[in-house]
């Protein structure tokens, strides 16, 4: 069966995307903080599939972290899908750019491109040996508009994406997908915006458009889930 490693699995988009790929048999290696909630959500999945799923509870910033996934992965037999999914905002609140702590920016960064970065490299062996091994990182639409408040993230998600951008080009045996999952009700933008209680969709809904990348396989690049869900590209 062909391994995942998620990052950020144990709630929101990060575990709607390991439901949906343990119930196509896939076998996973989940990473989150909070061990409780991340070991429920790997029993739950293991419960409804069958399939063989390990939970690594821990931050992605440490090192050590990032090669226990890796090692776990390999002990379930290598690495197919890398989705780092993982994410800081810098601020909960998120604040305009003048009140932005540095320490807040610098978090973001360590955890959305810094760890996501040394997480590929200790993946990429066991990447490169799949027969068909693929990464995504999750990017926002504030990567590519200016949205007020949303700078530090913004920027954090821009760097990624031209970390992913840059892997395509390097890793040609990959496919590498920089995926904006637009709107979701999560529990990070609500701690984003605490305010805005406008209706957004549920994470599982967007997730027929990564399971589209894994199915179609299209070229590496960046690709918006709102029009991989309207069968555009």
């Amino acid at each position: 069966m062909p391994v995942a490693i998620i990052t950020g699995a144990s709630k929101g988009l990060g575990r709607a995307l390991a439901e949906a790929l343990a119930a196509r048999g896939w076998d996973l290696v989940l990473d989150a903080r909070t061990p409780e909630v991340l070991e429920e959500t790997a029993s739950a999945l293991r419960d409804a599939h069958g399939t063989r799923v390990t939970a690594v509870p821990g931050d992605v910033t440490d090192a050590g972290h990032r090669a226990g996934l890796v090692a776990a992965a390999w002990r379930l037999g290598g690495v197919d899908l890398l989705v780092s999914n993982a994410s800081a905002l810098g601020a909960e609140p998120l604040l305009r750019l003048d009140a932005l702590p540095p320490a807040g920016l610098r978090r973001a960064l360590e955890v959305n491109v810094v760890a996501a970065l040394g997480l590929v490299q200790e993946a990429l062996p066991l990447l490169r040996a799949a027969r068909a091994g693929a990464v995504i990182t999750v990017s926002s639409d504030a990567a590519a508009e200016a949205y007020e408040t949303w700078g530090g993230y913004g920027a954090s998600k821009a760097a990624l994406d031209h970390l992913a951008a840059v892997l395509g080009e390097e890793e040609p045996g990959l496919r590498v997908w920089a995926v904006d999952p637009g709107d979701m009700a999560t529990d990070l933008y609500a701690a984003a915006v605490p305010d805005d209680d406008d209706p957004r969709p549920a994470p599982a809904s967007v997730v027929p458009a990564f399971l589209r990348l894994l199915d179609e396989r299209p070229a590496s690049g960046r690709y918006g889930a709102p029009a991989l869900l309207e069968g555009r590209r």
